[in-house]
């Protein structure tokens, strides 16, 4: 990645037209061959760029833009739609290119992986007197997140989401109907667990019998410090 301060001004053409005018900029050139342009305020994302696949070409001012301070002019050509992206600059303050390497790329926090043996190893969230059966019992038509059973012995089917919709409310359903079935298990009662459900999921839950819970992903990594909060 190569890393650019400039005094430049920038000139975008292509479906849209834009014009920066002249200012101190950053210039980010990245290994596919992305030009960006940043300043210092305002939007975390670019004033301007281009996207890969394209090319850099490096040129000489011709005599008019000389006089205008134009010490070399950056010409980044899309291959696919032919936009162009034309960085005058005036003056460079820092240029430096860096290898970063392969990049792993971002690993999501609080995924349902996490949040189902997170819950299994703190059962009690669910209540007083659970406990825990079985994560991932299996069933004809999928595995249930966690079997538990309640303080009076009674199984609970829990369905663990990140987000909880309407779609985690029916797939948790069928598995009750399912385990229902079941006099070994019966009666079966359900859990909604999630970070956060939504309303009409919430609404079509309830009315089907089901308990929602909400789950507070660092408290349940002993992230959350209740000692130190002012509410």
């Amino acid at each position: 990645m190569r890393l650019v301060i400039a005094t430049c001004s920038v000139d975008y053409a292509g479906r849209l037209s834009a014009h920066l005018p002249l200012a101190t900029r950053v210039i980010m050139v990245k290994g596919d061959g992305s030009v960006l342009v940043h300043s210092d305020g305002g939007s975390y994302k670019p004033l301007n760029w281009m996207p890969p696949p394209c090319s850099l070409e490096v040129l000489e001012p011709d005599a008019e833009q000389s006089e205008t301070g134009v010490i070399e002019t950056w010409k980044v050509v899309h291959h696919k739609t032919s936009d162009l992206l034309m960085v005058n600059i005036h003056e460079i303050h820092s240029d430096h290119t860096h290898h970063l390497g392969e990049d792993p790329g971002l690993i999501k926090d609080g995924v349902e992986a996490d949040l189902q043996k997170l819950l299994a190893s703190q059962i009690e969230i669910l209540g007083e007197g659970y406990s825990l059966v079985r994560r991932e019992y299996m069933t004809a038509i999928g595995p249930v997140d966690l079997l538990a059973t309640d303080d009076s012995g009674a199984h609970v089917a829990v369905e663990i989401k990140r987000r909880g919709d309407i779609d985690g409310v029916e797939q948790l359903t069928r598995y009750l109907e399912l385990l229902n079935r079941d006099p070994h298990l019966a009666p079966v009662t359900g859990v909604y667990a999630a970070q956060e459900i939504k309303p009409q999921a919430r609404t079509l839950a309830e009315d089907r019998g089901i308990r929602c819970l909400i789950l507070d992903y660092d408290q349940m990594r002993g992230l959350d410090d209740s000692h130190q909060r002012l509410f």
